[in-house]
């Protein structure tokens, strides 16, 4: 029995997770806290402050536990800047809006596409565009601050040293060339690439825990911390681990407030061709290899269509009586056209509508998993996914999701894993990669629909709608 524990921190834009694993890969324990933005003088932040506050306090539960390792997880549109030993300010929150003359600006600055795989994207999306912001909020301390990602300020925050690595970097940034593995042209022409910390690799040993970190947690001082990396990167890193996926065509569909598909193509992929207006893009993987990905925020439309808060932890209804609901969605043409958030996705230009919108709570719940899947699968084309789909992450228990995905996708295997733990796990295989998730993989058979409206026919009328409304993009 290997003796140990390890502390996996995963602080996403929805939920902050912190959860507690031995060495053999079976969690024991998982604290979560809704993500709740800051707002200083009208702009949205990321509240670091009270989000380091309980991260210490969960710390200080497994005190009495073995812990030799901590790996820090987290979204990868966040930046910290460090003065002087401590945070400037609290991070932007990447949904906060930017001035239009100041856009307007930095996108005149923007490398193209091919370059970067970094697509233009709204608010702070692209991290440049929030150094971009920064630099004319706060100058005098912009000029002299090291700069770290999300995932890294953790490292930062626990150990003292701050480093940088490259799956945050290669997140839509806008400062990285995945082809190059360096950063890109506009970076190093701004200056940003030499104010950040230097770079590490997401497995790198950043340090021992502060004294004062191990005196008000109760770990020991000897405590490992690593850098760490990009959430859906993660979870790249724990699909991995599955013989079915390994070194297969597969395509890991990672699941919570964002749906980003990331592809690991058999044979190499011309990244430049994929289609940056329909919110395609090159994500980095933790070798610095480009990954082929598409995304769009499927969580938040969910949580939005079925009028739920979107800071509870559990939201599964029933999954019975929620796949009893489908044929009369099915049989009424009740649909949805992409999209409530508009900017982002396949349809970033979509303006959100309804058909036959159900008065039934299941039904506009089913209707929500249904329209999930169609814009999912629309992603999975974009990326020329075949062979192997894994679902993972919140939403890979919706059973109507991924049902209705397998049944969209018949030339696919479409498989889920242990969901909410998938990110972690991927954590937990920077520090021993030949580690095997417990259990296998669940092969999703189709939606059965039977005597029901055919599911073929619902998605040529979704497309027929979609085109009519004219919510494709100009490309």
């Amino acid at each position: 029995m290997s003796t140990g524990a390890t502390i996996v921190i995963d602080l996403g834009k929805t939920l902050s997770k912190v959860s507690l694993w031995d060495l053999d890969g079976r969690m024991l324990d998982r604290q979560v806290r809704p993500s709740i933005p800051l707002e200083i003088d009208g702009i949205r932040r990321l509240d670091a402050p009270d989000t380091g506050r309980w991260l210490l306090d969960v710390l200080s539960r497994y005190a009495d536990h073995p812990v030799t390792t901590i790996v820090p997880v987290g979204h990868g549109a966040g930046i910290a800047a460090l003065t002087d030993g401590r945070l400037a300010f609290p991070p932007l929150d990447y949904e906060q809006s930017i001035p239009e003359a100041v856009m307007a600006d930095y996108r005149s600055q923007r490398d193209p596409f091919a370059r970067t795989g970094s697509p233009a994207l709204p608010d702070g999306l692209n991290i440049g565009s929030q150094l971009w912001w920064l630099d004319q909020l706060h100058p005098d301390v912009m000029a002299n601050a090291t700069l770290l990602p999300w995932a890294q300020y953790w490292a930062w925050f626990l150990t003292g040293r701050a480093v940088s690595e490259v799956t945050s970097l290669g997140c839509h940034s806008d400062l990285w060339d995945p082809q190059d593995g360096d950063f890109s042209p506009m970076a190093k022409r701004l200056g940003w690439a030499a104010r950040f910390a230097p770079i590490v690799r997401a497995g790198d040993t950043v340090g021992a825990l502060l004294p004062a970190i191990a005196e008000r947690t109760g770990l020991s001082p000897d405590v490992q911390v690593l850098a760490g990396l990009h959430d859906s990167n993660a979870a790249l890193l724990a699909a991995r681990g599955f013989a079915e996926i390994a070194d297969n065509e597969a395509t890991v569909l990672s699941t919570g407030t964002w749906f980003i598909a990331m592809r690991l193509p058999a044979t190499p992929v011309d990244t430049a061709t994929l289609p940056e207006a329909r919110d395609c893009l090159v994500n980095v993987d933790v070798h610095g290899r480009p990954v082929p990905s598409a995304r769009f925020m499927g969580g938040r439309e969910i949580e939005t269509l079925i009028e739920i808060d979107t800071r509870r932890v559990d939201i599964k209804p029933d999954q019975p009586a929620l796949l009893a609901a489908v044929p009369e969605v099915l049989r009424h043409g009740r649909m949805i056209l992409p999209t409530l958030m508009r900017g982002f996705g396949p349809y970033p230009h979509g303006r959100f509508a309804w058909i036959n919108r159900p008065e039934d709570w299941l039904e506009r719940r089913a209707a929500a998993c249904l329209y999930a899947a169609l814009v999912a699968d629309t992603a999975l084309d974009l990326i020329g996914s075949t062979g192997r789909i894994l679902v993972e992450g919140r939403f890979a228990e919706a059973d109507v999701f991924v049902r209705a995905l397998a049944s969209l996708r018949p030339d696919c295997a479409v498989y889920t894993a242990n969901a909410h733990n998938d990110v972690s796990f991927g954590a937990l295989r920077l520090i021993d990669p030949g580690l095997r998730p417990q259990g296998e993989l669940v092969r999703i058979e189709p939606l059965d629909t039977g005597s029901w409206a055919d599911l073929d026919t619902y998605r040529n009328r979704w497309q027929a709608e979609v085109e009519a409304a004219k919510v494709e993009p100009i490309t």
